[in-house]
Formats: structure tokens, C-alpha cells, sequence
């Protein structure tokens, strides 16, 4: 990390902001050279295999009704046939004209990514941004990804950001389509979707546990049970349970998670599925870091603390719990059309008791920084309900898709920060550090939010077989936003509307290769009010894409190459004051650049999955913009089975980011060089059922800081290593 600097000041943060929204290339280069050493061979048998399986078996034809795709627990690739995730419509990647990367359960296991973040930072084109140990931001194409779904189902997310560490288990593949999504979602950024598609009951019998022991006395333990309930198997139900706790590399933080699964189908007909479904989980963090380490001295040079180095209170805690039910309804008529409905209700609680160290420290004697105690606790609940019906209809002597639905949306948040007595008092060189500060009574002030969201949407897409080898896929969202209340002495209150097009083209250069061009829009409505008092304008946001499909070997390997513009528009930013309130304009910034996905089976035995992105942010003058979000980005992992060693599983992953910086003032600017997490991993299958799997994160033990969203930071985790056994049945 370096710092340019002349000046050594900066002003006081505005905490109430705070409160809401705180701030070996080498070794890879060996890694995959070893890993890919017996791969030519094998890469030609894989070939002559699958183009003999090619011809002698015919293309699976998935129709728009048959929306449950094989699950990816049961295939052990690192990529899907199909996905719904832009359109609803059920196609294969090849088909859908965006870019749609697919973290599947075989990787999540091998690699054993056990949190979202740990998905995410490792999915094509995203970047994980971990401003304090309990708030996660996630950006795509230069922006914060805000849209997420549950099974499809768009969710709003009320801060823009993860809070909690969100767990793994319960989730078959996590789906990301980059880009705008207005079709599925009704309103965001036009970054990306991020999909978390739930596991589902299965009508044979299986079951499946572990245990791990990891770094810092991490202990956690998994337990997965699916079957028939009745002897007909017209019913079927699951339940997933893990428990995880331990210490950190971080002082004093001690998290902890638990997590349940419950979901039970019943066919109520041949042609209609009933689910329902529950998950809950809860996290505890003991010394959990709100905010994060100063990054530079007063005379402009840049810290450098130890790894572990926390600014949390002995008595910190941040504890978060989400719980999420939903009712789903499928009924399939004839003719592939099929009706689905999906009711589902949320609550989100957060409870913390956190201290926030601010200022800028002296070099030698450490003075300079000060305490802010806070008391906050939040609740969030949701509804929603989405209705579709999709399926195919004849036009002109072809068969073409159609996709009709609406949504329904209300979500409330009703948050208190108690502030603490002792806001301002200056604090040693040690006492920022060590945890001392003493508990106060949080009574000084009290202060948060109370409003309602409500959106009511309806869209509709169709895909038009316009000739054998090109298709045509138009449609269109139109959503309505409503919500009043308050946020910190803050009016809420927001009334937009607007539709919002898609367009895609894809035409098949042959059997295994498509072009493809697309444009999407989203929106996403704002708040906060220009110099004359007035809201502004719903940030708009739009997508350009052109692009190259491929899938091989039966589609067992899919690979892409897109180039993309994104652009967004009326930005909310902070323009000055009128007395103590804050007044905003509306800014513009684009990025644009170049990805490459690839993904699946390689050759066989041989599981990858590899990500470039290349790009630039800039704002409406030319100039660079978000320079925090790393501009170019590698992301790869690969297994190999070892022929000689059947029951042996080897494989190493990469995560590449280039330079990062945040600026501090007009003459401080804290740069974060680029840096390599190398990653390793082995699974031995003892038997049939049993297996034992070690891991190994940041091999190369790099210090790095772990995002520059904000104006502080904390460093991430040294090596560190699990060792797990896995039963299953």
C-alpha cells in the first residue's frame, strides 16, 4: 500500500451517514502448469468422446414449462445446462443474450465456499467489498450490485448491501447475470443479478453430514437429509442444518452461524407441484468492526498495523438474523405451458452494540483518533408475490416463447441508534486498538428510520424464431415505486414510475457457436433532494452488450467473450448545504470493457472454470471514476482427478485484482497495488461414502487491504486452512 500525499488533515465523518452506510503471479503460473500437466492427452480423448456422444445421442430440448433443470449437486459440474435468470424463460447459456456466469454446488463443496462472499469473490466480473467484518457491498461493471433473487424471485434489498455473513448450504448454484436486469427485477443498478437458487426435496433417499476443523479453532459441522415422505412418492421434503463458530485473525472477533433448511413438495397432481419452504440463520459476532482502520497518518504517510489489528470494543457485538418462508404453486397445462406462483415473506433483524474509531492518527505518539459508541437495532420485513405463466404459441408456420407476469412488493424498516456517551473523547494510541474502551451508557441520543416500500410490477418477454439459426428476444417492465416515511430526520418519501425495455439477438454462427447483441434498462427511484428541495429523478441505468457463445463436449463447457458498455445516470451525490441539511445532484458515470467466461469440463476429470475483465469507470467529464472497484480481474479454479490415483482430487484457484485507490483529500490518495490469492485444495475418497478434503487459502500469505469502498479498511485473512470429513449416503 502507498500514499501521495502534502497535506495531513481531514474532516470529522458524518456519523449518522456512517451509521447507515459505514464505510505471486508466480505461484499461480506453477500451480496451473502442474495442474494442467497430464491435460493434453486427456483434453483429445475428451474431444473424440464427445463428439461420438454428440452424434449418437440427441440434443435435450428443454421446453419453457419445464422450469426444475437437474439440480447441480447431481451432475459434479462447474456449469449448468440452462438457466431462467434474464428471462424467465428457461434456455441454455448459449441461448440467453447476456453475459451469465454460475458458481454450482460441485465448486462451492470443492473449494469449500461456504459463504457468499466467498462465492462472489471468486465469480467472473464481480468484486467483493468488505467495509467492516459483518457489512458486505458487492460491484459489477463499476457498479454496487443491488438486485438479488430467491428461485428467480426478486427480493428488495433495502441498504444496497449483505449484512451477516450469508451462508452456503442451503443453495444449489448461485447464478450472476452482469449487466441491467429490468426485465426480471424491477429496480437497481445496471451491474448485475445475483440469483441464490434454493436445494429441493429429492425422491430418492440420500443423506450427507461433515465436520471441518479449520484455522483459528474454526470448527463446523453440516448435516443434509432428502426423501419421500409416503410410499406413492407424491411427497418429498429436506432438511439442511450447519453450525460454524470459532475465533479470528482479527482481535477479539469471535463470529459464529447458524443455519436451518426445511422444504416439502407434494404433487397434488401430475400436473401440479405445492412447495413450501423455511430457512433461518443466525450470526453472532463477538468484537465485530464497525468501520475499520484509519489508512493514513497525519503526516500523510500510510498506516501499516498488523493483520490483526481491530478497532473493536471488548463488549462489541453485531449479531443478524434472517428468516424467509415461501409458498410456491407450479401447474403445468398441456401444450408446455406452465403457471407458477411464488408468495414468500422475510424478516431481517440486526442487533448490535458497536464502536466506531475516527480521525487521523499521529505517527509517534498515536493521538488523534476518537470514539463513537452506538446501540442499533433494525427490522426488516418483506412481501412479495410474483405470478407468471409462460410457454410457446405458433406465429407464421414457428414455434416462439412467451413469458407474462406481475409482482407485488411492501417492505417496511423500522431501525434505533442509541448513541453512547463519550462520542468525541480522544483516545490513546492503545486504547483504539486493545478493546479497553470502557462500556457507556448509551443514552446521549436516539435517533432512525421508520418508512414503507411498495412496488407493483408487470412484465413480459417473448423469443422469436425468427429462422432456424436466429432468434429474436424482445420485452418489456413496467414498475410502479411508492414509499413514504422517515430516515434519520430524513423524508423518504418517493413516488416514480417507468418502463423499462429489453431487446435481444442471437444468431447461431453453427450447432456450438452464437453471436449476439443486446440492450436492457433499469431504475431505481431516489430520495434525496437537490438545492431548491426538490427529489431527484430516478437514477436510470442501461446495458450494451455484444458478444460470442459457445458451449462443447454435449454442454459440458460453456464459454463467452462479451464486450460491454454500461451507463448510469442521475447518481445521487452529495453537492453541499443549505444550514445543517444536505442537498444532492445527479451525476453520470459509464464503464465499458471486455469479459471472458469459461466454465465446465475441460477434459475429463479435469473441472474449470476461468474469468477476465477488463475495463474502464468514467464520469460525464472523461475522467476516471470509482477507482476503488479494481479494473481488471482474473478469477479461476480448476480440479483435476488424478487417473493414477482415481479417488484423488486435486485443484488450485485464483483470485487477480489490479490496483485499487481511494482518495482521501484533494492531495491523500491510499493505493492498494494489485495482489494474487492463490488457493489449494485435495479430496481423498476413502470409500464410496466417505471422503476427507483439505484446503488451503492465500498460500502465498499476502497482506492486502480488503476494499477501499470507504475511506478506511482492514486487512484481510493470512493462510489459513481447513481439514474436512464428509459422509454421505
Amino acid at each position: 500500500m502507498t500514499t501521495n500525499t502534502t497535506a495531513c488533515t481531514t474532516p470529522v465523518p458524518a456519523f449518522a451517514s456512517k451509521l447507515r452506510n459505514p464505510p505471486a503471479l508466480r505461484a499461480m503460473s506453477l500451480a496451473v502448469t502442474l495442474t494442467l500437466a497430464a491435460a493434453p492427452q486427456l483434453a483429445l480423448a475428451q474431444q473424440a468422446a464427445a463428439a461420438a456422444e454428440d452424434a449418437a445421442l440427441p440434443e435435450v430440448v428443454v421446453t419453457a414449462g419445464s422450469d426444475r433443470q437437474k439440480p447441480s449437486e447431481k451432475t459434479g459440474s462447474y456449469t449448468v445446462r440452462n438457466s431462467n435468470s434474464a428471462t424467465k424463460m428457461d434456455m441454455s447459456l448459449r441461448e440467453t443474450p447476456q453475459s451469465v456466469s454460475v458458481v454450482t454446488r460441485a465448486r462451492m463443496d470443492d473449494f469449500k465456499l461456504d459463504s457468499v462472499d466467498q462465492v462472489l469473490a471468486g465469480t467472473t466480473g464481480v468484486t467483493v467489498e468488505k467495509v467492516e467484518t459483518n457489512r458486505t457491498y458487492f460491484t459489477a461493471r463499476g457498479f454496487d450490485i443491488t438486485n438479488f433473487q430467491y428461485d428467480g424471485v426478486g427480493i428488495p434489498l433495502t441498504f444496497g448491501l449483505q449484512n451477516g455473513d450469508l451462508d452456503t448450504a442451503i443453495y444449489d448454484r448461485v447464478e450472476i447475470v452482469r449487466g441491467a436486469n429490468g426485465l426480471t427485477s424491477s429496480t437497481g443498478n445496471p451491474s448485475a443479478t445475483v440469483n441464490f437458487v434454493r436445494k429441493r426435496p429429492t425422491y430418492d433417499f440420500q443423506a450427507a453430514t461433515g465436520v471441518s476443523y479449520g484455522s483459528w479453532n474454526t470448527r463446523r459441522i453440516d448435516a443434509d437429509v432428502s426423501g419421500a415422505l409416503n410410499s406413492a412418492g407424491t411427497v418429498a421434503a429436506r432438511v439442511v442444518a450447519a453450525h460454524e463458530d470459532g475465533n479470528s485473525y482479527l482481535d477479539r472477533y469471535q463470529p459464529s452461524k447458524d443455519i436451518f433448511y426445511g422444504v416439502i413438495e407434494a404433487n397434488l397432481s401430475n400436473d401440479t407441484l405445492l412447495t413450501l419452504g423455511y430457512s433461518y440463520q443466525k450470526n453472532d459476532g463477538k468484537g465485530a468492526i464497525w468501520g475499520a482502520l484509519p489508512l493514513y497518518y497525519s503526516d500523510g504517510l500510510p498506516t501499516d498495523y498488523g493483520r490483526g489489528t481491530s478497532t473493536a470494543a471488548n463488549w462489541s457485538r453485531w449479531s443478524s438474523e434472517e428468516q424467509r418462508a415461501f409458498i410456491e404453486l407450479n401447474h403445468h397445462f398441456d401444450n408446455d405451458w406452465q403457471w407458477k406462483t411464488t408468495l414468500s415473506h422475510n424478516k431481517l433483524t440486526t442487533d448490535g452494540k458497536l464502536f466506531y474509531v475516527y480521525g487521523t492518527p499521529d505517527r509517534s505518539s498515536g493521538a488523534g483518533l476518537f470514539s463513537y459508541p452506538s446501540l442499533y437495532n433494525s427490522d426488516n420485513q418483506q412481501t412479495v408475490i410474483d405470478s407468471y405463466l409462460s410457454g410457446k404459441y405458433m406465429l407464421g408456420g414457428r414455434q416462439h416463447d412467451l413469458t407474462v407476469g406481475a409482482s407485488w412488493s411492501r417492505a417496511t424498516l423500522n431501525d434505533i441508534s442509541h448513541y453512547g456517551q463519550g462520542i468525541g473523547t480522544p483516545l490513546t494510541a492503545g486504547g483504539a486498538f486493545d478493546g479497553s474502551y470502557p462500556e457507556p451508557a448509551f443514552d446521549a441520543s436516539t435517533d432512525g428510520s421508520s418508512y414503507t416500500d411498495k412496488r407493483k410490477t408487470v412484465y413480459g418477454a417473448t423469443r422469436l424464431n425468427l429462422a432456424d439459426d436466429l432468434k429474436l428476444l424482445l420485452g418489456a417492465n413496467y414498475t410502479s415505486s411508492d414509499t413514504i416515511g422517515l430516515a434519520y430526520g430524513v423524508s423518504r418519501q418517493t413516488s416514480a414510475s417507468k418502463a423499462t425495455p429489453y431487446a435481444g439477438l442471437v444468431y447461431d454462427l453453427s450447432k456450438k457457436v452464437s453471436a449476439y447483441a443486446s440492450y436492457t434498462e433499469i431504475f431505481n427511484p431516489q430520495y434525496q433532494t437537490d438545492s431548491s428541495g426538490a427529489t431527484l429523478k430516478p437514477l436510470e441505468g442501461k446495458s450494451y452488450e455484444l458478444g460470442l457463445k459457445s458451449e462443447f463436449f454435449n454442454k459440458k463447457l460453456n464459454a463467452s467473450a462479451a464486450l460491454f458498455r454500461v451507463e448510469q445516470s442521475n447518481a445521487a451525490e452529495q453537492a453541499g448545504y443549505i444550514g445543517a441539511k444536505a442537498y444532492y445532484r445527479g451525476i453520470q458515470a459509464h464503464s465499458e470493457g471486455l469479459e471472458l467466461d469459461l466454465s465446465g469440463e475441460l477434459a475429463q476429470g479435469l473441472q474449470g472454470s476461468l474469468g477476465y475483465t477488463v475495463m474502464t469507470i468514467k464520469d460525464a467529464d472523461g475522467n476516471s471514476a470509482r477507482n476503488y472497484v479494481p479494473k481488471k480481474l482474473l478469477r479461476m479454479a480448476l480440479t483435476y482427478q488424478i487417473p493414477q490415483i482415481e479417488k484423488l482430487r486435486v485443484g488450485a484457484s485464483v483470485n487477480w485484482q489490479g490496483k485499487t485507490s481511494q482518495l482521501q483529500t484533494p492531495a491523500i490518495t491510499t493505493v492498494q497495488e494489485s495482489y494474487t490469492l492463490l488457493n489449494l485444495m485435495a479430496r481423498y475418497d476413502i470409500s464410496k461414502q466417505l471422503s476427507v478434503t483439505a484446503n488451503l487459502n492465500n498460500v502465498t500469505n499476502k497482506k492486502y487491504i480488503q476494499s477501499l469502498y470507504a475511506t478506511q479498511g482492514y486487512y484481510g485473512a493470512p493462510i489459513n486452512g481447513s481439514l474436512a470429513l464428509n459422509w454421505k449416503y
